[in-house]
């Protein structure tokens, strides 16, 4: 039981948080801007407002998606008696801040600049949140690996 959890566990992170951690970072690149942003012909193709609602969409439905990630994680080690074990602690706190990063507020600046043009502040705003979202997702991983302060049964 326990391979089966840890197997869909890990399935599931792949599926469902890898398409979100991508599609916040080329958000910035093809959400329509204002002027004042570089719009150098080599950079004016690249901003798609399709394409930037497509990896909106992305972003929602597989960061709702991305919740079984954790629930099977708690699930997983509730059966191996582990949840008082540090790295589960401090994966779990992580897993939460990105999740409300997300939640909280990288999809709702999406949906407000897909509304209206983003201005450079917003575009470097977008891109920093997506990688603070993405460098919590590699800690967790680590996190996962190394498991600093795992009792062996």
């Amino acid at each position: 039981m326990q391979a089966f959890l840890l197997s869909v566990h890990v399935v599931f992170a792949i599926l469902f948080v890898g398409p979100p951690a991508v599609a916040v970072s080329l958000f910035p690149r093809f959400v329509p801007a204002t002027a004042d942003v570089d719009s150098t012909p080599q950079r004016a193709g690249e901003r798609n407002v399709v394409v930037a609602q497509l990896l909106h969409r992305v972003t929602r439905v597989y960061g709702l998606l991305a919740v079984a990630v954790p629930v099977l994680g708690i699930v997983l080690a509730t059966v191996q008696h582990r949840m008082t074990e540090v790295w589960i602690v401090v994966a779990m706190v992580l897993t939460a801040a990105a999740g409300a990063l997300l939640g909280l507020r990288i999809v709702p600046a999406q949906r407000d600049v897909l509304a209206r043009n983003a201005t450079r502040a917003e575009l470097g705003r977008m891109g920093m949140l997506g990688g603070i979202f993405n460098l919590l997702w590699v800690i967790v991983v680590v996190l996962m690996i190394v498991r600093p302060g795992a009792v062996t049964p």
